[in-house]
C-alpha cells in the first residue's frame, strides 16, 4: 500500500508539473460547476422535448445519480478514508502547484467531481446511445476530471476512483430507471433508439462552444494581464 501511495504521489507531481499560464486560465474556469450549467440545461431540454412530461422520471434519476454520486463520494469514502488531499498533504507542502491558491477540502479520496462527471455521463450516454455522443461526454468526463489534478486538489488515484465510483452509480441508477419507467411507459433510447443523433447534437454543440469560449477567453485574459 505504501508503495502504491508513493507512486500515486509521484504521479501527481509529474501530471500536476506541465503547468503554464494559458492552461492556469483555462483549467480554472472548466473545473468550475457553473460553467457547464448550460450543457446540462441542454441535456434537460432534450429530455424533455423527447418525453414530454414523463421525461420529470428522467429528471428524478438523474437527481438522484448526482445525489448518490456526490453523498457517496463525500461522506462515505472522503470521511472514510481520511485521505489528505495533495494541497494538505504535509509531505508534499510546497511541490505542489496549486491554482490561484486553491487548496480545496482536507480529504480527496475519492474525487467527487470525477464522481459526478463520470456518473452523468455513464448515465445520459446509456439514456442517448449514441456514439458521438458517448466519445463527447466520456472526454468532457476525462477533462473535467483531469482538471483537478491540474488543479493540484486530487492525486491520479482520487481521480481513478471516482471514475470507477461514478460509472457503476451511472450505471445502476439507470438499471434502476429502466425498471420504473416501464411502469410509466416511457419510451428510451435502450428499447426504442426514440433519440436521434439530430436530437441530442445541441447538448454536444453546447459543450464543445464552451470548451472553445473558455479556451479563447483564457488566451486573451492571458494577454490583458
Amino acid at each position: 500500500m505504501e508503495t502504491l501511495i508513493h507512486l500515486d504521489q509521484e504521479l501527481l507531481l509529474y501530471l500536476n508539473s506541465f503547468t503554464s499560464p494559458l492552461f492556469d486560465n483555462f483549467f480554472w474556469v472548466v473545473t468550475s460547476k457553473s460553467i457547464w450549467f448550460p450543457m446540462y440545461f441542454m441535456i434537460l431540454y432534450v429530455i424533455f422535448r423527447q418525453q414530454g412530461l414523463k421525461g420529470i422520471v428522467t429528471l428524478l434519476a438523474l437527481l438522484l445519480m448526482l445525489v448518490l454520486s456526490d453523498q457517496i463520494s463525500t461522506n462515505i469514502f472522503k470521511e472514510g478514508f481520511e485521505r489528505f488531499r495533495p494541497s494538505h498533504e504535509p509531505a508534499l507542502s510546497g511541490l505542489v502547484d496549486l491554482i490561484n491558491g486553491k487548496k480545496g477540502g482536507k480529504y480527496g479520496f475519492v474525487s467527487s467531481h470525477a464522481t459526478n462527471s463520470f456518473g452523468l455521463a455513464i448515465f445520459s450516454l446509456l439514456l442517448f446511445r449514441k456514439r458521438w455522443y458517448s466519445i463527447f461526454i466520456i472526454f468532457w468526463a476525462l477533462l473535467n476530471s483531469y482538471s483537478r489534478i491540474y488543479m493540484g486538489l486530487h492525486y491520479p488515484g482520487d481521480i481513478l476512483g471516482g471514475m470507477i465510483l461514478g460509472s457503476l452509480i451511472g450505471w445502476f441508477v439507470f438499471w434502476l430507471y429502466k425498471k420504473i419507467s416501464r411502469r410509466f411507459v416511457i419510451t428510451y433510447a435502450a428499447r426504442d433508439y426514440s433519440f436521434q443523433l439530430s436530437s441530442v447534437s445541441p447538448v454536444i454543440f453546447t459543450g464543445i462552444l464552451t470548451i472553445i469560449i473558455v479556451f479563447i477567453s483564457s488566451v486573451l485574459l492571458l494577454e490583458l494581464m
